[in-house]
């Protein structure tokens, strides 16, 4: 009977020798000094910033379309009234700081204004220049989204010659924002824009979704 005792007892024994031992080896591993990091292991910026090239396609509508040469176009009358149509343009650029970015552009277009006006192409490129005024950052504290501002100008060019007219000056400026994807190197945004051209006297909106890819 004693003997059964005895076997009966060595586990409970065990049990309680592990279970004394557990604040001991708790302590121990919370002691235990961190890994060192590896200095050959790949480090990576959340955000890229640096040289860029983006894209952008979207809506352009002209409130007006003056007619530059009514004898060559005597059907259009005085003008066609307001003009939509389609807008693509493409941006290269660099990130002066997290905030600032200045970028050449270059965009083209087709717009339709009355049935006697008909439709017109615009091309036109210049400089851009980005201020970012408010940024938001994600759970882990990287900026991702910033709201900014950004004005553009440069020289602009319609066909056909001496409908809407054939060199003229492109302004455009206004907010927009944008969004530091997980993937890095890209941003996805969208901007809207009042534009003008200074020949023409017209004025006008473009809104654009925006894609940008730092290098």
């Amino acid at each position: 009977m004693a003997r059964v005792t005895r076997i009966h007892s060595r586990p409970l024994l065990a049990a309680l020798l592990a279970i004394s031992l557990l604040p001991a080896l708790a302590a121990a591993q919370e002691a235990a000094p961190p890994m060192p990091e590896d200095p050959r292991a790949p480090r990576f910026k959340e955000v890229e910033r640096g040289f860029f090239t983006g894209f952008e396609v979207g809506y352009l509508s002209l409130f007006k379309t003056p007619t530059a040469d009514p004898v060559k176009f005597p059907f259009a009358g005085a003008g066609g009234g307001t003009a939509s149509g389609m807008l693509v343009g493409a941006t290269l650029g660099y990130d002066v700081s997290s905030r600032v970015a200045v970028s050449l552009f270059a965009l083209g277009g087709n717009a339709r204004a009355s049935v006697s006006y008909g439709a017109f192409s615009v091309l036109a490129a210049g400089l851009d220049l980005r201020v970012a005024l408010l940024g938001a950052s994600d759970k882990y504290g990287v900026e991702r989204l910033h709201v900014y501002l950004h004005g553009r100008g440069g020289g602009l060019l319609t066909t056909p010659e001496g409908l809407l007219g054939h060199t003229d000056v492109y302004l455009a400026g206004g907010p927009g924002v944008e969004y530091f994807t997980h993937l890095r190197h890209f941003a996805v945004g969208l901007a809207a824009d009042v534009a003008y051209l200074t020949k023409a006297k017209a004025a006008g909106l473009a809104i654009t979704p925006t894609v940008r890819y730092t290098f």
